[in-house]
């Protein structure tokens, strides 16, 4: 069983070229997180930031990332959690886990920009779903 972790973190404008074990580094400027990857193996891990790759929590004292984090391209293949401060590790996942992860992210990432392309398109068809059918009414 891999030992529990608690990681640092340090919001900074640039990512340091050399990051310190256990430490989370956050540039909110550039939209990323860094790390050392969890298994000490050494690798640099880098999690964009963004509505369609990680999305970072601060509640005050601690940080979160999510989804997990998958370190497929790296040697170790390390998966784990980060929340609040600390690495929750995940069960390793198969090369077709993997292909599956990688093939729900791409089409979730061309949802989303597909939809960003037309803004007021899916806000107008909401707002009018919502008043064409007013709350406890039944379609017949």
């Amino acid at each position: 069983m891999k030992p529990e972790l608690l990681l640092a973190y340090e919001f900074e404008e640039f990512i340091p070229d050399d990051l310190k074990e256990q430490t989370l580094y956050i540039s909110i400027t550039y939209c990323t997180a860094a790390h050392k990857c969890c298994c000490g193996c050494g690798r640099e891990v880098v999690t964009p930031l963004s509505p369609t790759a990680w999305q970072l929590i601060f509640d005050g004292k601690t940080v979160s990332l999510y989804p997990s984090v998958g370190s497929w391209s790296l040697p170790c293949q390390s998966h784990y959690f980060i929340k609040k401060n600390r690495v929750i590790w995940a069960p390793e996942w198969t090369k077709k886990q993997i292909e599956k992860g990688r093939a729900q992210e791409t089409k979730a990432k061309e949802r989303y920009y597909a939809d960003a392309q037309n803004p007021m398109d899916t806000a107008e068809t909401t707002i009018a779903s919502r008043l064409a059918k007013p709350k406890g009414t039944k379609s017949v």
